[in-house]
């Protein structure tokens, strides 16, 4: 949630940084709902003066009839206070409700633009590798040996989901550990095992909610429960009403998880095979930092999600997000993008954002400030380390050979008990 008293401080200012995503703002409506509630505000604290005078003068007086007239003054003063309560509560959460359909103010060094086209290409790392045969893509890769089987999938649960098998579903799961032990032995990150389902307010926490309502599963029988679209949502609503100490900063978490999406916005983007999935994995970043250690934060741990595909040897390229690009909830975002040789193109693995105070002000993570004794919003950051399935698919194509088998990344060899190569005999036309 944007700060309001920017609003007021200069209106003009965030009209012209809203504008760059592309959203316009109502200030008529929002003038009209503050200036409503604080009307009522002043109204209220008229009333409850009036009611502690009579109260006051009910307690001295010892005629009985100026008693009565006081007592009726009061409990219809009383009846009006909380009338005008009810109606402030209605104004609160009307101007709440406005505030948070506003997007994160865009830091000023975003480029302007409107969609993926406009980002900005920050570096390459890596190499693209030149075949020389027509490289297959994932699913035909392990076709012959059904590592990944989209039929019986969706036999059992209609599109978009996934079953993998044998050596395939060996290398997903050592995929997983080995990312988990870099961001916890290499890159200093605690473990946090997360639930899978959340309260619709975590999701409202961190952005998701209200704007993105038709992309979640809402659990039948419990409308307030919701399963997570990322583990960043579980994680991040750990600091919710909570003050840490200067000590505990910062805190860098890491969490695997399966996520859940409609993908209601996807369709006519790639979907082919396990690219896009109503069910996916992805280990999760998250930091929650001061605010002068924010842009560091973002540059630390983007690293850190570079690290896993420098250290798996697969080409990818950095990315700078552009305005109409820029996610609700984030002032500035990197994008990794691995590259996908049956696509001739690079795919996003990993998105990672500073949302700076934004999900703060909205959960109220906060922290006391030992040198001013003051109470501060965190700056809250997040980003993939990354991806799992997208990562299973750039290693399946990247890693390749003519004979249509897969070599085994070297740091991954260790995890899957000393292969170096799975065996899924393609034939090649």
């Amino acid at each position: 949630m944007i700060n309001i008293k920017k609003l007021d401080k200069d209106p003009n200012k965030i009209i012209k940084n809203l504008k760059k995503r592309n959203f316009s703002i109502d200030f008529s409506q929002l003038i009209s709902l503050r200036n409503k509630l604080q009307k009522s505000k002043n109204e209220n604290q008229y009333l409850q003066r009036k009611h502690n005078e009579i109260s006051k003068k009910n307690s001295f007086s010892c005629k009985k009839e100026d008693n009565q007239s006081l007592f009726k003054e009061a409990y219809l003063l009383s009846q009006k206070i909380k009338k005008n309560n009810k109606n402030i509560s209605f104004l609160q959460i009307q101007l709440n409700k406005y505030i948070s359909t506003i997007p994160n103010l865009l830091d000023s060094d975003v480029p302007e633009g409107k969609n993926e086209s406009d980002n900005i290409i920050i570096y390459c790392w890596g190499n693209p590798k030149k075949f020389d045969f027509i490289p297959m893509n994932h699913i035909q890769l392990s076709h012959s040996i059904k590592g990944i089987d989209l039929k019986t999938s969706s036999k059992l649960s209609g599109s978009r989901f996934s079953i993998m098998k044998g050596e395939i579903a060996e290398l997903y799961r050592a995929i997983i550990q080995f990312m988990m032990d870099v961001h916890i032995y290499d890159n200093g990150y605690v473990e946090v095992y997360i639930p899978y389902l959340v309260k619709k307010h975590c999701l409202f926490g961190t952005g998701q909610l209200p704007k993105f309502h038709k992309d979640y599963f809402y659990i039948q029988g419990d409308s307030n429960l919701v399963l997570i679209p990322t583990s960043e949502v579980s994680l991040i609503n750990i600091a919710s009403n909570t003050i840490y100490s200067d000590k505990d900063l910062p805190i860098k978490m890491v969490a695997f998880s399966p996520c859940f999406r409609k993908e209601a916005g996807s369709y006519g983007k790639s979907t082919y095979g396990i690219m896009r999935q109503h069910q996916f994995d992805k280990v999760e970043l998250v930091q929650l930092v001061k605010s002068e250690n924010s842009d560091f934060a973002l540059h630390s741990l983007t690293k850190n999600a570079e690290k896993i595909l420098q250290k798996l040897e697969l080409p990818y390229r950095l990315t700078k997000l552009c305005s109409g690009n820029t996610g609700f909830s984030a002032s500035k975002t990197y994008d990794l993008e691995v590259w996908i040789p049956s696509q001739n193109k690079y795919k996003e693995i990993s998105s990672c954002s500073n949302c700076r105070d934004f999900q703060s002000r909205r959960i109220k993570a906060r922290w006391k400030n030992k040198k001013t004794g003051k109470i501060e919003l965190l700056h809250t950051l997040n980003g993939s380390g990354l991806a799992v399935g997208r990562t299973l698919i750039a290693i399946m194509e990247n890693y390749q050979n003519i004979d249509g088998n897969i070599l085994i990344p070297k740091v991954l060899q260790s995890y899957m008990k000393g292969k170096t190569i799975i065996q899924l005999s393609n034939s090649r036309s």
